[in-house]
C-alpha cells in the first residue's frame, strides 16, 4: 500500500456522523465495564486513553499524572489490557464480534478500511489515538494482530503526514490551502454578553502533558511560538484563529474547569480563547458534531460558558461543521415524533434497545436526536447508553 500523505478533510464531517458509529464505542464500553471486574485501574486506564464515552481521549502523560505512573508504564498497563480485553471478547462471544466484523471485513482490502478509519478518527475527534483505537476495531472485529497493526500504522502514517506538511508550510508563515475555514461563519453562532472583557491568558492552564509526544505542534505566527493540538478538529481551528485578520490573539486551553461526574473528579480545558481586534473576547470550545448532545459534553459546555460570562467573554462550541448547535436546537423533526418520545420519556428512560427500536421506526437520524436531546433538555447518557427526561419532568420514585 502506498503511504502517500493524505490531508485530514476540511470539509463538514455531517456526512460521516451516525448511530453506527456511536455504538462502536458503546461497545467497547461494555467490554471495559466487564474487565473492570477483574482489573479496574487497567480498564480505566483503557477508556481514559481512548476517551470511551464520548469523551476527549487523554494523553499518556496525563493519565500517568492520574495514578503516579511513568508514561511507558501507562502504554504497557493499556497494551496488555486491550489484549485482555479482546480475548475475552472472543471467548465470551459478546455481541461486538459481529458488529466489528460487519463493519471491518477480514477480506476487504488495507486501502478501504484506512480510509473508513480515517473518516471515523475525523469524525469523532480522536486523532490523538487514532492507531490505538483502528487497532482495537479491527481486532475485535477478527483481523490478526499482525495485520491490524499494519492498518493500524498507515492510519496513523496518514495523519502524521498531514501534520508534518501543514507544520511545514505554516513555519514558512504560509496559509495552508485546505482546511480553514471562514471565522466570520463561526462567529455567527458566538453568544456575546455585555461588558468589558477580561484580559486575555498569557499562558495554557494544559502543563502536564505539553511536551506529550502524541500532540501535534506547528508554529503559529500570532503566537509566535509552536503550539500542541490533540486533532485535526483542533488544529483547524487553530489555522483559522491564526489566518483571519480579526484576531488579534488567542491563547489555547486558556483554562482548567474542575468538576464531578459519575464519582470521579474531571477537568475540562477549553480549546481556545480569542482576542478579536474589536476588543472582544471569545472562548471557543470543540466538541465534534455527532457528541454535542451527550450528558458529559453537555456539563463541560456549560462550565464553559459560565466561565466565559464571568470573564465577560463570548462563547461557542465549535462542531466541525457549518451545523453547530443553534442548527441542531432548531433542526426540524416530525411533531408527532417528537411528542411521542416526550411522553414517554415522562413515564420513564429510554435504554439502549428501547432507542434503537425508536429510531428506527421513527427514522431519526443521530442528529436528529441529538437535535430534540438539546430542544427538550433532555438528557442522553452514554455508558450505559439512556435518554431520559429533563431532571424537572422526570416522575418521582
Amino acid at each position: 500500500m502506498s503511504a502517500e500523505i493524505v490531508r485530514p478533510p476540511g470539509h463538514d464531517i455531517a456526512a460521516d456522523v451516525s448511530f453506527e458509529l456511536e455504538e462502536l464505542d458503546e461497545l467497547v464500553g461494555e467490554l471495559l465495564t466487564d474487565h473492570a471486574e477483574r482489573a479496574a485501574r487497567d480498564a480505566r486506564i483503557v477508556a481514559l486513553r481512548l476517551g470511551i464515552g464520548g469523551q476527549r481521549p487523554e494523553t499518556l502523560t496525563r493519565i500517568g499524572a492520574r495514578y503516579d505512573l511513568a508514561r511507558d508504564r501507562v502504554r504497557q498497563l493499556y497494551a496488555k489490557a486491550v489484549g485482555r480485553i479482546v480475548r475475552e471478547a472472543a471467548r465470551s462471544g459478546h455481541r461486538s464480534a459481529q458488529i466489528f466484523a460487519h463493519r471491518y471485513p477480514v477480506d476487504v482490502g488495507d486501502l478501504r478500511l484506512v480510509r473508513m478509519l480515517l473518516a471515523e478518527t475525523y469524525a469523532t475527534d480522536t486523532d490523538l489515538v487514532a492507531m490505538e483505537w483502528s487497532y482495537l476495531k479491527l481486532r475485535l472485529a477478527g483481523h490478526e494482530p499482525g495485520d491490524a497493526k499494519r492498518v493500524a500504522g498507515y492510519v496513523m502514517q496518514r495523519i502524521l503526514g498531514w501534520q508534518k506538511k501543514t507544520a511545514s508550510i505554516l513555519a514558512k508563515l504560509q496559509v495552508p490551502e485546505d482546511g480553514t475555514d471562514d471565522l466570520r461563519a463561526l462567529l455567527a453562532d458566538a453568544e456575546w454578553p455585555s461588558g468589558s472583557p477580561a484580559p486575555l491568558p498569557t499562558e495554557s492552564a494544559r502543563v502536564a502533558d505539553g511536551d506529550d509526544d502524541g500532540r501535534g505542534r506547528f508554529y503559529l505566527a500570532k503566537a509566535g511560538r509552536d503550539v500542541a493540538y490533540d486533532s485535526a478538529m483542533a488544529a483547524r481551528l487553530l489555522r483559522t484563529l491564526d489566518a483571519d485578520p480579526a484576531v488579534a490573539a488567542f491563547q489555547e486551553e486558556p483554562t482548567a474547569l474542575t468538576y464531578r461526574f459519575a464519582d470521579a473528579d474531571q477537568v475540562h480545558y477549553p480549546a481556545v480563547a480569542a482576542q478579536l481586534t474589536d476588543g472582544r473576547t471569545l472562548l471557543i470550545d470543540v466538541v465534534p458534531l455527532g457528541r454535542t448532545a451527550f450528558h458529559h459534553n453537555r456539563i463541560q459546555s456549560e462550565l464553559g460558558r459560565a466561565y466565559a460570562r464571568e470573564h465577560g467573554w463570548g462563547w461557542l462550541v465549535w462542531t466541525g461543521s457549518a451545523i453547530g448547535t443553534p442548527q441542531l436546537e432548531t433542526r426540524p423533526v416530525d411533531a408527532s415524533i417528537e411528542q411521542r418520545l416526550a411522553t414517554d420519556l415522562e413515564q420513564g428512560p429510554y435504554d439502549r434497545q428501547a432507542l434503537a427500536t425508536v429510531s428506527t421506526e421513527a427514522g431519526l437520524d443521530l442528529l436528529d436526536l441529538a437535535g430534540l436531546v438539546l430542544r427538550n433538555d433532555w438528557q442522553w447518557d452514554r455508558l450505559p447508553m439512556r435518554l431520559s427526561a429533563s431532571p424537572s419532568r422526570r416522575p418521582s420514585q
